[in-house]
């Protein structure tokens, strides 16, 4: 570090003086280097505070080195934490539209229950949906019995998932035209009843019982003399008893299991005792169409 040491100004122009005095040479000063050697002395005694930067290296080294200076630390920088929230992993839906029921539901050739079935979707099953009808009420899917490969569903058990915008409303094919064919042969038991009359007419009472599984709506009873070969024959709709002169009964058709005594065609004399044949067709239409049936008996009235 640079010091100054101060110097007492009278102490140094006393002995300016006593040097002048000493000498053996009378010497009388400049005015001016007095004044100048005073000023210079002023000076050193007063040194000038020069900036560090007018300094020379060395000495600002020093200076910097014995100051004493006041840190005041800067504050943290914050360190940001980033959470993360972790993405739920969601279950992506098919777009392909998928059925299944809450009940057994038959699958058909069409949209109806006129169609013939083809197959069933089960409780349980799932199945690809391709179509739909014009009513939104079947569905058209891929056959879960695999043959024929596609079929019609009802809709009222079902559930359809995926996106069912785009599926294409399908033509129903044509109504199937059925051919009713009755569930078999017409059949009834034909047996003699009696033998009523009016006045000179005569006719014989036969009791039919349907047995077969079709109603009958027509017949024909023929009666037959077998000693005469006489032969009487009535033809009606319906069926209808007479009783004596005045009652009568009648029945339209002739139900499954139904019994009914019909009368047979007049006789104009008392045939009591005769041999007789009786043949009787009942058919299951008017007029003795549709299906029909002929039973034969022999009988002595």
């Amino acid at each position: 570090m640079l010091r100054f040491r101060k110097i007492n100004l009278p102490l140094a122009i006393l002995l300016l003086a006593s040097l002048a005095c000493s000498s053996t040479n009378l010497f009388v000063p400049d005015q001016n280097a007095v004044a100048t050697s005073v000023a210079q002395t002023v000076a050193a005694m007063n040194p000038p505070t020069l900036p560090p930067s007018a300094l020379p290296a060395t000495l600002e080294s020093t200076l910097t080195a014995t100051s004493t200076f006041t840190f005041t630390p800067e504050p943290p920088t914050p360190t940001l934490t980033v959470t993360f929230t972790a993405t739920p992993s969601l279950t992506p839906t098919s777009s392909v539209p998928l059925i299944t029921v809450s009940v057994d539901t038959n699958c058909r050739s069409g949209p109806g229950k006129v169609y013939a079935m083809q197959g069933a979707l089960r409780v349980g099953q799932v199945a690809q949906v391709y179509g739909r009808d014009p009513k939104n009420e079947y569905w058209y899917i891929r056959n879960p019995d695999g043959d024929p490969e596609f079929c019609w569903v009802w809709g009222k058990y079902a559930t359809v998932t995926g996106s069912t915008m785009l599926l294409p409303v399908l033509t129903p094919p044509p109504t199937p035209t059925f051919t009713v064919t009755p569930p078999s042969k017409p059949a009834f038991l034909l047996e003699y009843a009696g033998l009523e009359n009016c006045a000179t007419n005569w006719w014989v009472e036969l009791k039919l019982t349907n047995t077969g599984l079709a109603p009958l709506k027509s017949a024909e009873v023929i009666i037959k003399d077998k000693v005469t070969d006489m032969t009487r024959t009535s033809i009606t709709d319906g069926f209808t008893n007479l009783d004596g002169c005045l009652n009568k009964t009648t029945k339209d058709t002739l139900g499954i299991g139904d019994v009914f005594v019909v009368s047979g065609p007049m006789i104009i004399y008392n045939p009591g005792g005769r041999k007789l044949t009786a043949t009787v067709k009942l058919c299951t239409a008017l007029g003795l169409q549709g299906v029909c049936v002929t039973n034969k008996i022999d009988f002595v009235p």
